[in-house]
């Protein structure tokens, strides 16, 4: 990685490149997509990774996709500028020859503070130009992945007892510490929610998706089918340090010394499209009606509207439509009037059942932002308690020995009709699902028990596996 970054900064970098080894590879790559694109079937899509770092690895890294099949002779990568508004510009600069194009950021967690600074890089602040030209080119950022969730962090949310949720501490590829501030997704938010309200700009309105980022030539894995990501390097439970190794270290560690441990199994992006192409996923992807996992195929439904239907209406999604905005949208607030928002949640029929859904809001109150996680529907018939906005345990439990779960707790599915009890129509805010399944065995665990040792003390035995949708934003109205 050192060798990879000092090159990229050698002003001698583009003399040492061969551009024609760059461009047939970069066609080998744009044919290879179109070539197995099958409209209606599979969708195979243009795009790579545009791979920048700031000058002490804070991870910048973006994924490029592109709509449709025709793209630039060269990429845009960190060898041109390790400055994502050139990536923008670049970007802007195909649009205008007709190839649109989006950046997905990841990784923000290891980006120590610069995903989401409230600077430009040349660390002016930021301003309506480039809040425009930020959300034109990435109207999208990844919430989860195999090297951990970017929700957000408990040092930015000490309120929400879920925060602590798959954190990778460190920043990509080293093991310096990440800084939470400005690098967790819904700190963004607040802050674009904070700048919108005292300037009229926001450049932290995305929308969300998982993904696996595996390094493996394949899907990450559930994590009872743990594949990992960057192949022989993690490719058993003693490289991934989560089993004890045959011969101990020689400082007498029983663990492999490594980071692979604080990596989570997968991540994965859900798209509400019309059909499966390449233009209408690109296009839900634009729209922002996106959402992600941490790795089961569960699928989530959010709208917002002042006219909303019953939830047992036989065409309660068309009206949603038809009467609201989906996940990714904005709702212009109106005076005296609650908004109703419509929740569904289903399960992945592979993974373990559904415990609560909530929805998480962030506001801004009197020139500072708040935000708060409400349950909003619980299975097994649990009533969430107006005073702490939670549901009761609904009993089901892990066995650690074999990594059964409970039978018979937990649901399918989850559906609700909710209205915000404290809501405000002359505050800005926005709206998100987090919907959470039964705990289940981390991959972790799974390889202690395979190995018939026991988990690792100072790692977590279980998870809550778990799906995010896209915000819904709320405009006061004039």
């Amino acid at each position: 990685f050192a060798r990879i970054r000092d090159f990229s900064r050698s002003e001698r970098n583009m003399e040492i490149m061969d551009l024609d080894i760059v461009k047939t590879a970069w066609s080998d790559i744009v044919a290879a997509a179109n070539r197995h694109n099958d409209p209606g079937n599979f969708t195979a899509l243009v795009g790579y990774e545009y791979t920048a770092s700031g000058p002490e690895y804070q991870n910048l890294h973006r994924n490029v996709i592109f709509r449709g099949g025709q793209a630039p002779d060269l990429p845009f990568s960190r060898l041109e500028s390790g400055n994502p508004e050139d990536l923008w510009n670049w970007m802007d600069d195909n649009r205008a020859r007709g190839m649109e194009s989006l950046a997905i950021p990841h990784n923000s967690n290891g980006s120590s503070g610069m995903m989401f600074q409230l600077t430009d890089y040349s660390g002016r602040p930021l301003d309506s130009a480039y809040a425009t030209q930020r959300m034109r080119n990435e109207p999208l950022v990844e919430i989860a992945q195999v090297k951990g969730a970017s929700d957000t962090h408990p040092a930015l949310s000490p309120n929400d007892e879920w925060a602590e949720f798959e954190i990778m501490p460190f920043r990509i590829g080293i093991r310096m510490p990440s800084e939470p501030q400005g690098s967790y997704v819904r700190e963004a938010y607040l802050n674009g929610l904070e700048m919108e309200a005292e300037q009229g700009f926001n450049p932290y309105k995305f929308g969300v998706i998982g993904s696996s980022d595996s390094h493996n030539s394949s899907a990450a894995g559930p994590e009872d089918d743990h594949w990992s990501k960057v192949a022989l390097l993690d490719s058993d439970g003693q490289r991934r340090g989560a089993v004890p190794l045959d011969t101990p270290r020689e400082d007498g560690g029983i663990y492999q010394d490594t980071y692979y441990n604080t990596w989570g199994a997968a991540g994965l992006a859900g798209v509400w499209a019309e059909e499966n192409t390449r233009e209408s996923i690109y296009d839900a992807f634009r729209r922002k009606e996106t959402f992600g996992t941490s790795g089961p195929r569960m699928k989530v439904r959010f709208f917002a509207g002042h006219d909303m239907p019953a939830l047992d209406d036989s065409d309660m999604i068309g009206r949603a439509y038809a009467n609201g905005v989906p996940m990714g949208s904005d709702l212009l607030g109106v005076v005296e009037q609650i908004p109703s928002f419509i929740v569904w949640v289903a399960k992945d029929p592979d993974s373990a059942p559904l415990q609560r859904v909530q929805v998480i809001k962030g506001w801004v109150q009197d020139g500072a932002a708040m935000e708060q996680v409400y349950d909003v529907v619980c299975s097994d018939g649990g009533v969430v308690d107006a005073n702490s906005q939670r549901c009761p345990d609904n009993g089901a439990r892990v066995n650690i020995s074999d990594c059964s779960i409970s039978a018979g707790i937990g649901a399918a599915e989850l559906k609700t009709s909710w209205q915000d009890p404290n809501f405000d129509a002359g505050q800005h805010a926005f709206y998100y699902v987090r919907a959470l399944e039964n705990s289940s065995c981390r991959w972790s665990t799974w390889d202690a028990v395979r190995a018939g040792v026991e988990p690792r003390a100072d790692m977590p035995t279980t998870i809550q596996e778990r799906v995010w949708s896209s915000p819904i934003w709320i405009t006061p109205p004039e």
